[in-house]
């Protein structure tokens, strides 16, 4: 168990744990926009058909139920709808058999695999994925800002709430963020991907003693919600293209019924049936 939870103690009878990338932080879109899709698209030389690309990472990506998923299974998903279309891609079958099989998708995983094996496509997705963070990390700080309303309704919940970061970024990335637009201070405690998965986040957060209808996951993907349900927590969906309308939501109306007992039910069901009408439409 990380040290966080071995520390944190629980101070209100609620629990409000938030998503970072794409919920409260306006950084999902400039990062697949400027730097995923355009990565792929440099190292397998699909510049001619950048356009159609680009928007099919998008949707994979962004705007569909595998919205947040994992970098490379994304990339998977992607090289196989070029794949034909636009030419043809070697190596699929092998870049596909290591996203099924692998336990850990990451560059460190990649490269433990290339030590067993030659793969000439797990070669370009690990240049791929670096090329990725290398360019994100170029991206102008000034563009990385919370959405509309996120302080206000963070500041709202943290009258009645504790309040946790619970988010699938690196930990300095969002500690930066956080603390340069005043967020952090609504927080109690900060869950990253060093701490685990968000559902064991979760899961070690429930034991400091709150009840699971008294916690509720504020997240923008359908893996915030497969967190919160695999918890037996609530969930509030943060809708992409309709984020500042979300949070304004929440601070008028979901809030309120969350603290008061009224939210579980009837309006949390309206809730994930918008949120996955919204992906799929």
């Amino acid at each position: 168990m990380s040290d966080i939870f071995e520390s944190y103690e629980k101070k209100r009878p609620f629990l409000v744990c938030v998503d970072s990338d794409g919920c409260a932080m306006d950084t999902m879109d400039i990062k697949h926009f400027r730097c995923f899709g355009p990565e792929m698209i440099r190292e397998w030389d699909l510049e001619e058909f950048a356009e159609p690309v680009q928007e099919n990472w998008n949707h994979v990506n962004l705007y569909s139920m595998t919205r947040g998923v994992n970098r490379f299974k994304g990339l998977l998903a992607a090289l196989e709808d070029a794949d034909g279309k636009y030419g043809h891609i070697d190596g699929l079958a092998e870049l596909e058999e290591w996203v099924e099989s692998s336990p850990e998708l990451s560059n460190r995983a990649i490269e433990a695999q290339l030590q067993k094996q030659d793969s000439a496509i797990l070669s370009k997705a690990l240049e791929w994925s670096k090329a990725v963070n290398e360019s994100i990390s170029r991206l102008p700080h000034e563009e990385n800002k919370p959405f509309n309303g996120v302080g206000e309704a963070l500041a709202c919940a943290h009258q009645f709430a504790d309040v946790a970061i619970v988010s699938s970024a690196n930990r300095e990335a969002v500690v930066e963020e956080w603390t340069r637009f005043g967020l952090i201070e609504s927080t109690d405690i900060l869950c990253t991907q060093e701490a685990g998965t968000k559902a064991a986040c979760i899961a070690e957060l429930l034991k400091k003693g709150y009840e699971p209808n008294r916690v509720l996951m504020v997240g923008d993907a359908p893996g915030d919600l497969d967190a919160a349900q695999t918890n037996g927590v609530l969930f509030y969906p943060i809708l992409v293209r309709n984020e500042d309308k979300s949070w304004k939501d929440f601070t008028d109306t979901v809030l309120q019924e969350f603290i008061h007992g009224e939210y579980a039910g009837k309006n949390e069901t309206e809730q994930i049936e918008a949120f996955r009408e919204n992906l799929t439409s």
